[in-house]
């Protein structure tokens, strides 16, 4: 998949949960939403990882 298609998928998703779930709920809840919108595009996501500093 190229760049330019995944951002275009990812600000879709993005846009979708926003337009769904709408303003004012914790970023929790949108984090589950996106994650399950990016797994439906078969986009192999993971939550919260850490990475070294």
């Amino acid at each position: 998949m190229e760049i330019d298609e995944l951002t275009e998928i990812v600000i879709g998703c993005a846009i979708e949960v926003h337009r769904n779930l709408g303003p004012g709920l914790l970023e929790s809840a949108y984090q589950e939403c996106l994650l399950y919108e990016l797994r439906m595009h078969e986009i192999d996501t993971e939550k919260e990882i850490s990475l070294p500093i």
